[in-house]
């Protein structure tokens, strides 16, 4: 009998480790990735979605924007240039990524390089013992900013340039300088600038590529054609109404102009990740000029919208002036525009509704259900869709009183691919808004004030499965569209 009870026992105890090891397996698992994909210092990046540029040099001095090279280096002297202003301004902004342009097409160099003297080692400024350079880094880390730089592979000072060999010597050696000598580097800048009546010049950017990936680990490339970010195709700061991170880097070149709209847009079907950012200066040149202001607030927003609404990073240029200070006009305006965006986005009113959505991948008990585009993580946890549907929605409905917003917000699970090709929203059955790509953040920014009781999202055509990381509904009070009014009774976008 004892033996039998035994034996019972046993049977009841493997039983129940196989029932919860059945239940492990059962476990529902996040879809397949939608290749390709972001590396880790592409989503960080992606992420700041505010980034600073600081075109700073000769030509602040002389009032222009392209250097002859010419410049002698005794007229750099910004008397009252403190770094440190420069960054709080950063983080009071919310930036947390600066731009240096350490040499721009003029020549000069704003660290002391060892192979030009045409830097600020010949200026009068510190008596030749200054570096712009490290005070930016050493400002920056003492605050948690990180730190990039531009390079001009255009050089209209230095007669080597033109000998190709001698001058992409001289180049990776002044690029070797930087990113040695001045701890991490997150981001260098490449262009193909270059005046109309320069030397013919080729530029080795794949030597120059594998030393700063040798040099940098963690660090983001930037050019025309990546190979880590791309340029946006023009300097209004705005994207294309559809683009996509991906597109084909063997269709890219450095400086060639008939790549702008491709790189604009992106490709659906490309097979690199390469997003891309929107470089837009505060004011209307480059450089500081005193006879310059600051766009208004109203222009700063709408760049915003078709940058990071669409999908980039925007790089913001905010030059210092001849003292070597941002000028107080500009801080006031970056003042008001974290403010508003603050204003905007500080509140989803879209947590006040009950969310609901056409399916839910592995079913009601799965950790895919719409609650999670909700939450407070935009990149990790997501709403998934079953796989068979042929329909996929998400729906906000009001508790109480109604919804009331001019903004709509998505953000897709770009860690596992980019995936919505085209989009359309509802209020109350209405159709308010439609677009096509999401990516890392959509913002539809609508035609007027909508007051409804429930707005819906519908994912018309994607590539596998819409992965929807968050969603918000957000009130502008600083839209005033011409034509805008109420689309409580009807629809405009």
């Amino acid at each position: 009998m004892d033996k039998f009870w035994y034996f019972l026992c046993m049977i009841i105890l493997i039983e129940s480790f196989k029932l919860v090891d059945s239940n492990r397996e059962l476990v529902i698992t996040p879809p397949l990735p939608i290749l390709p994909l972001p590396k880790s210092s592409q989503l960080k990046w992606q992420e700041r979605e505010l980034i600073m540029f600081l075109h700073f040099g000769v030509n602040t001095f002389t009032d222009s924007e392209w250097g002859t090279g010419h410049e002698s280096p005794a007229i750099f002297n910004p008397t009252g240039l403190n770094a440190s202003q420069w960054v709080e301004v950063a983080v009071e902004a919310g930036i947390s990524l600066m731009i240096l342009t350490a040499k721009h097409h003029d020549g000069f160099c704003l660290w002391p390089s060892k192979y030009t003297d045409h830097s600020v080692v010949s200026s009068p400024w510190r008596n030749g013992h200054g570096d712009v350079v490290r005070d930016l880094v050493t400002a920056a880390e003492a605050r948690g900013v990180d730190v990039g730089l531009y390079l001009s592979p255009w050089d209209r000072h230095d007669r080597r340039y033109g000998k190709e060999k001698q001058y992409n010597e001289y180049y990776l050696a002044q690029l070797q300088e930087l990113l040695h000598e001045y701890g991490n580097v997150r981001e260098i800048w490449f262009d193909g600038a270059k005046g109309a009546n320069a030397p013919n010049m080729s530029y080795d950017f794949g030597d120059w590529f594998a030393m700063v990936r040798e040099l940098q680990t963690s660090i983001n490339i930037f050019s025309d054609a990546g190979p880590d970010v791309r340029w946006v195709g023009n300097e209004k700061g705005f994207a294309g109404s559809t683009c996509w991170s991906t597109i084909n880097r063997t269709s890219l070149s450095i400086g060639n102009a008939s790549i702008v709209d491709y790189i604009n847009t992106g490709d659906p079907k490309g097979t690199d990740w390469l997003p891309p950012e929107c470089d837009v200066s505060i004011r209307p040149g480059w450089f500081w000029h005193k006879s310059q202001k600051p766009k208004k607030l109203s222009k700063l927003l709408e760049i915003y919208y078709n940058s990071v609404g669409r999908n980039c990073v925007l790089l913001f240029n905010v030059p210092p002036n001849t003292t070597g200070l941002i000028s107080e006009t500009d801080v006031q305006r970056l003042r008001e525009f974290r403010n508003a965006v603050d204003t905007i986005f500080s509140t989803n009113l879209a947590e006040n509704g009950a969310i609901k959505a056409s399916s839910r991948r592995g079913g009601k008990d799965s950790d895919f259900g719409p609650e999670n585009v909700l939450d407070s993580d935009h990149l990790w946890t997501f709403w998934a869709p079953r796989e068979e549907d042929d329909e996929h929605w998400l729906e906000i409905k009001a508790a109480n009183e109604g919804l009331r917003f001019n903004v709509v917000r998505i953000q897709e699970a770009i860690g596992l691919g980019q995936r919505i090709k085209r989009h359309e929203i509802y209020a109350d059955g209405k159709l308010v808004g439609k677009g096509t790509t999401v990516g890392h953040k959509r913002l539809h920014r609508l035609g007027g004030v909508v007051h409804a009781r429930s707005l819906k999202v519908r994912i018309l055509e994607s590539r596998g499965v819409p992965l929807v990381s968050s969603f918000g509904l957000h009130f502008d009070p600083f839209w005033h569209p011409p034509h805008g009014h109420s689309l409580s009774n009807g629809s405009r976008f």
